[in-house]
């Protein structure tokens, strides 16, 4: 396989409808036993799981110590309560994507980079039956930041597949700047889609090597991925 093909999941292959918002946000309640809001102006978008409880519960008066102490059970709790609720739910996935990842999966080896954590990053994919095309991810749980995921994914691609993906071979899909700038120091390829909270004019500004307003031309899109 010559490529490292990762996606991101909210915005990118679907969209709950704000199911995971409400779920981690019921798990900070549950485990500070302090009311944790969403404040205006705060984007969670490109962000991963465990940025995001240090961010809110900061927010909440709670420090990082303790927040670490607590991880685990926020964790638990809130993967749990995703679980539940989305089963009540009809994700939207968005355009073109099955039909992109049936035509990838021969030719690359296909993985998940998100923000969110693992147990919820497969909950959501498989909730959609996704999740069969992808063989291994690098999740919010894991690390702080986006930007340290992709060496992440190129670890567990060397693990699984017995090579080093490296510079444009590793191939990077998402629908925000985050998405965008995560891979920039390992020189990977940066396709953008703007299907998420994002335009397509915002996320030209960052300057992805390939920009779709959606998948829906999978001809294109593999183009771009391929090449």
């Amino acid at each position: 396989m010559k490529k490292l093909v990762l996606f991101d999941i909210d915005g990118t292959i679907l969209s709950t409808g704000g199911v995971g918002t409400r779920s981690m946000l019921w798990a900070l309640k549950a485990v500070s036993g302090r009311q944790v809001a969403v404040e205006d102006g705060y984007s969670m978008s490109g962000k991963t799981d465990a940025q995001i409880v240090m961010e809110l519960l900061e927010g909440a008066g709670i420090g990082r110590e303790e927040t670490l102490s607590k991880l685990e059970r926020i964790w638990m709790i809130y993967s749990a309560k995703l679980e539940r609720e989305i089963r009540t739910c009809s994700p939207t996935v968005h355009p073109g994507v099955p039909e992109l990842l049936a035509r990838l999966q021969p030719d690359v080896l296909l993985g998940l980079l998100t923000g969110n954590m693992e147990r919820a990053a497969w909950t959501k994919v498989g909730r959609v039956g996704l999740d069969r095309y992808f063989r291994l991810g690098a999740f919010g749980d894991k690390a702080p930041e986006r930007r340290l995921l992709p060496e992440v994914a190129v670890r567990e691609a060397e693990a699984l597949v017995g090579r080093r993906f490296v510079g444009g071979e590793i191939v990077i899909i998402g629908d925000t700047p985050n998405d965008i700038l995560c891979g920039r120091h390992l020189l990977v390829k940066a396709v953008a889609v703007a299907t998420g909270s994002y335009s397509a004019e915002e996320l030209a500004e960052y300057e992805p090597d390939y920009l779709f307003e959606t998948l829906c031309d999978t001809t294109r899109a593999a183009e771009a991925i391929l090449s």
